[in-house]
């Protein structure tokens, strides 16, 4: 049954050109998403694409490794245009999105987490800026919490501190009153949905696959904006987002791979001096007060996550095939 939120959204109106001549007006757009374990969550993803308006468009999905291969349940949902590639072994949210990415056929690919619903206008805004500006590398939409959907999870990035490595999305857990309407450049993309031209793939390549799993989009919009592209947020664009449906909001794998790839991060993005002051912190603060904070709770296996985390940044390259 489609999610009752579509039903504002106005139908999109009659053309009188035919659809051969449609498609060939509109650049293609290669939807990439991933599967992991998570067929139910990825048929939602693809029901709501059904009611995309947007003409021309292809749906890459990459499954990594799933103990149950999603390509009956696939077919079964009628899903002409999508198409499956199986990987041998999980790759990753990088590894995985970067097989999407060399199948991609697009002028466009639109990176997106398989745990989100889109709404039926959503390629069209996020083309939108591409068309007005050619320094515009990356569009990213308005990203809503799925179970509270007036609720914000993304409008935008703040700046990345470069002494602590934090930064912060705009707009977070704030209810949406229309004070993040204005579009505009932003500093980092968010990888639950992100719409990146063709072009700049093939300038500074895809994500760096040594992250597997979180901090690759920061990553890759450095290497991005360092090419002198823009890292869009388009304020009209929206979509809805489950959140952590493959890891959970709070476990330790998700703390072991937010704390080595914190660190992984600033070794990649920093120069000598910033990446000596961001260890002095992390060691002295960071570190001892979520250590402590695990131990009190009980959180063992938090705690050797974060610590696991730390030393393999003290045994690992941070260089990475993209």
């Amino acid at each position: 049954m489609m999610n009752l939120r579509y039903q504002h959204e106005e139908s999109p109106q009659q053309s009188t050109l035919s659809e051969e001549n449609v498609m060939t007006d509109k650049p293609l757009v290669s939807i990439i998403t991933i599967n992991y374990n998570q067929t139910d969550t990825t048929c939602a993803f693809l029901e709501s694409a059904r009611h995309l308006t947007y003409p021309n468009y292809e749906i890459i999905l990459v499954d990594n490794a799933s103990v149950e291969n999603p390509s009956k349940r696939i077919a079964q949902g009628y899903y002409s245009n999508v198409r499956l590639i199986s990987n041998s072994k999980n790759l990753g949210f990088t590894g995985g999105n970067n097989v999407g990415i060399a199948a991609a056929k697009g002028d466009y690919l639109l990176i997106v987490n398989n745990d989100t619903e889109l709404t039926p206008n959503l390629l069209e805004k996020l083309l939108e800026p591409f068309l007005a500006d050619d320094r515009v590398g990356v569009t990213c939409p308005k990203i809503r919490y799925f179970d509270q959907p007036d609720v914000i999870q993304y409008a935008g990035y703040g700046p990345l501190n470069k002494l602590t490595g934090q930064t912060g999305a705009v707009g977070t857990h704030e209810v949406d009153r229309g004070q993040y309407n204005r579009s505009g450049p932003t500093c980092f993309a968010h990888g639950c949905a992100m719409m990146v031209k063709r072009e700049v793939v093939e300038r500074v390549g895809r994500f760096a696959e040594r992250f597997f799993l979180y901090y690759e989009e920061l990553d890759w919009s450095q290497r991005i904006q360092k090419a002198g592209y823009l890292i869009y947020y388009q304020a009209t664009a929206l979509i809805y987002h489950k959140e952590s449906v493959s890891v959970g909001k709070a476990n330790p794998l998700k703390v072991y791979y937010l704390t080595r790839n914190r660190i992984l991060f600033m070794r990649r993005n920093t120069n000598p001096f910033q990446l000596t002051v961001f260890y002095a912190f992390f060691l002295c603060f960071a570190l001892p007060k979520h250590s402590l904070i695990y131990s009190v709770k009980g959180q063992f296996a938090y705690l050797k996550a974060i610590w696991k985390g730390t030393w393999w940044n003290l045994v690992s390259s941070s260089e990475s095939p993209v």
